[in-house]
């Protein structure tokens, strides 16, 4: 069963070619209904990126300082604070989104900012997590914005990124991992984990389908930032 027409619509819209002032304008009249929206297309990148995220850290991650990049109305924070973390903060380029993210109470900070475009307001090496969960795809923030999700972690830190594996973004994820492939040769980062989760959410269309699950597909990633710091010894 596909989602609601007027669903399928509104995401359209807003992953469609518009310029980014257009762009955030539907995100801003979207923010109303993204979340029963997301709720219809069955949506659980935060579900999958905070459980990895939160098996990542070996210790209770409730001291550590997240940076939720993109937090649209807060179902990524909600999913952290589930699992433990309670330094929470987060940037969205839509001002109607970041309205409801607010209201959930869970961040201590939130900042306009449309990555890609502008630098995070953060100073460097100051967080020990960030997370994009839903953001990296065609038509949103581009993949030559990853080195400054780098530039705000700690050494040791984690970064966590979710993108989809269906048709119309495929071309996006080959030049995401290409990103990602080379800033690991680089030596700024190892990879933790890279997950494919099969029943990402519904699909919009037949073509976008996986094999006529009625699904598409999607990628969890876990990277953490060099130097590592040495496992010590219980």
């Amino acid at each position: 069963m596909r989602p609601p027409a007027e669903v399928r619509e509104r995401v359209a819209a807003v992953h469609g070619g518009s310029a980014l002032p257009e762009r955030l304008r539907l995100y801003d009249g979207w923010a109303a209904h993204y979340e029963q929206d997301v709720a219809a297309l069955e949506y659980r990148a935060p579900h999958f990126a905070a459980s990895s995220l939160a098996i990542a850290f070996s210790a209770p991650p409730a001291g550590a300082r997240l940076l939720d990049v993109a937090c649209g109305t807060g179902l990524v924070g909600q999913e952290l604070y589930r699992r433990g973390f309670r330094c929470l903060h987060g940037v969205d380029g839509s001002a109607g989104m970041l309205e409801r993210a607010r209201s959930t109470g869970l961040y201590q900070q939130l900042w306009q900012c449309a990555l890609g475009q502008e630098p995070l307001p953060t100073p460097e090496e100051h967080y020990d997590a960030v997370t994009v969960v839903g953001a990296l795809g065609e038509g949103q923030v581009p993949s030559e914005a990853v080195p400054e999700l780098l530039r705000v972690t700690k050494p040791g830190g984690f970064l966590c990124l979710t993108t989809r594996s269906n048709l119309s973004n495929l071309r996006y994820k080959a030049e995401l991992e290409a990103v990602l492939e080379t800033l690991q040769k680089q030596g700024a980062w190892q990879k933790v984990l890279a997950q494919e989760v099969e029943k990402w959410e519904r699909a919009t269309s037949e073509e976008e389908s996986t094999q006529g699950t009625g699904y598409i597909s999607g990628v969890v990633y876990i990277y953490q930032k060099c130097p590592v710091p040495p496992h010590k010894e219980g």
